[in-house]
């Protein structure tokens, strides 16, 4: 049991270490949703998206739905030529940032002449901030690797 339990914790140890920067995502309109009289320019300001994050779009789905344009489109509340459409239909959509540019989103059944629209900057990741270095142990990605890499055998010896 001992073998066990110490073979699970060197797992989760591993995965911990290599585990990358996760994606976030945003409820777009917090707990006020994606609807009209709601002004999401603010409600984008402070926030940073990057990219691998995605947007979270609640609405009634028969009264509104999701369509990315461009930005003359996006400023006039032109829907007739979408470049995306991301209304699934359920009322409960995502957009990915999966691309680093800006998005300009807008309801496209009317509601963005009521406030519904919301344009969006992707960028990449910044990278992490730089730590002093550790003199006595070497940089992280050294004890990182050397980690990941003993550990297994050590398991394996136990065995």
């Amino acid at each position: 049991m001992a073998r066990f339990t110490v073979l699970i914790a060197a797992v989760v140890l591993a995965f911990v270490v290599a585990m990358p920067v996760t994606a976030k995502k945003y409820t777009v309109g917090d707990n006020k949703f994606w609807n009209p009289n709601i002004n999401y320019t603010i409600w984008a300001q402070g926030k940073h998206f990057y990219l691998g994050d995605w947007l979270y779009f609640v609405f009634e789905r028969n009264q509104h739905n999701i369509l990315e344009v461009n930005k003359t489109d996006y400023e006039n509340c032109n829907s007739d030529h979408p470049l995306v459409n991301w209304t699934r239909g359920a009322g409960r959509d995502v957009v990915p940032l999966n691309v680093t540019k800006h998005y300009y989103l807008l309801d496209g059944k009317g509601g963005c002449y009521g406030g519904m629209k919301l344009a969006v900057k992707v960028e990449k990741l910044p990278p992490p901030p730089k730590s002093a270095p550790v003199k006595s142990v070497g940089s992280l990605s050294t004890v990182t690797s050397l980690v990941q890499f003993i550990i297994p055998f050590a398991l394996l010896r136990m065995w």
